[in-house]
């Protein structure tokens, strides 16, 4: 194992709560996971009281439908009651197989290369082998993100203006909506680490550079500088249809939508909106009752 490996394997395993252990193990029976993994928000502050992220991945004996299969993540959300603890996630699940190809760069996708750079914990695999498989994932996850960190990155500069420059990158990529310095709250979370994965990356990766103090430099060969840009050139303007295509996927079948919008309007404005039968089956038929009742609670 390489020292990013060894790296990847410490992060991955370390010590999670028992109710999060439990209700990912549960979550992956259910859907006929072959491992979980835990990232995002709470993974990185520890509060349970908010929604868990989590990544299902699933062996080959799962296969998956057409839209599956061709436009990944499924997504549901869930809660599962663990003692006296309620423990909420939201679910991506995913073929394994997928998912490593996605974090090697082979798929014109930024997604996955570019949340598992961030920090990750693997709760639960079903055996040796699936874990391993991950480890190898996530570290190459790692390199890729690192790659077009040159990219995107200044000619010199402290690890933490490579990340900065490259997570605004995919920010626009993916079409996603984030406030100004996102990228600097998601490195001042463990920035010891950050500093640490850039050079471990490059050096597995195959990248020369040169460092000095906290001061890196990389020296891409040309055409290496070339193939990143006309990789990223293709990806920059598929990423944003594929979001929108996703949003429509995951508005016809997001498992719990309702039950999840809900929670999250009831947690960030205080109006508990009871779930009836029909606002569960049809959540975006309903979404324009629960937003008129928004409305008038404001304009009281």
């Amino acid at each position: 194992m390489n020292t990013l490996g060894r790296f990847v394997a410490a992060q991955l395993d370390r010590r999670l709560e028992p109710e999060v252990v439990e209700a990912a193990r549960t979550i992956a029976v259910q859907l006929g996971g072959c491992a979980v993994l835990f990232y995002g928000s709470v993974l990185r502050t520890g509060d349970l009281g908010g929604v868990l992220d989590f990544y299902v991945l699933r062996g080959s004996q799962v296969q998956p439908g057409f839209m599956s299969r061709h436009l990944w993540p499924d997504v549901s959300y869930h809660e599962i009651a663990i003692g006296e603890r309620l423990i909420r996630a939201k679910v991506a699940t995913m073929q394994l197989d997928t998912f490593a190809q996605a974090a090697r760069g082979e798929a014109l996708d930024t997604t996955i290369w570019a949340r598992f750079v961030q920090p990750v914990a693997l709760i639960w695999a079903d055996g040796a082998a699936t874990h391993r498989r991950i480890a190898q994932a996530v570290g190459d996850a790692a390199i890729t993100a690192a790659r077009f960190a040159v990219l995107h990155g200044p000619n010199q500069g402290a690890a933490g203006d490579f990340w900065r420059a490259l997570f605004r990158a995919t920010y626009a990529t993916e079409l996603r909506v984030e406030t100004p310095g996102r990228e600097d709250q998601i490195l001042s979370y463990d920035r010891p680490r950050y500093d640490a994965l850039l050079p471990l990356a490059w050096a597995a990766g195959g990248m020369d550079f040169r460092q000095s103090g906290t001061e890196l430099a990389p020296r891409p060969a040309r055409a290496h500088v070339q193939a990143l840009a006309d990789g990223w050139m293709l990806r920059a303007p598929i990423g944003k249809w594929l979001n929108l295509a996703r949003l429509a996927k995951a508005a016809f079948t997001f498992e719990g939508a309702a039950r999840y919008a809900l929670w999250k309007v009831e947690r960030h404005t205080g109006l508990r909106v009871p779930l009836t039968r029909f606002r569960e089956r049809h959540p975006i038929i309903a979404a324009p009752g629960v937003l008129w009742r928004l409305w008038r609670r404001s304009a009281v």
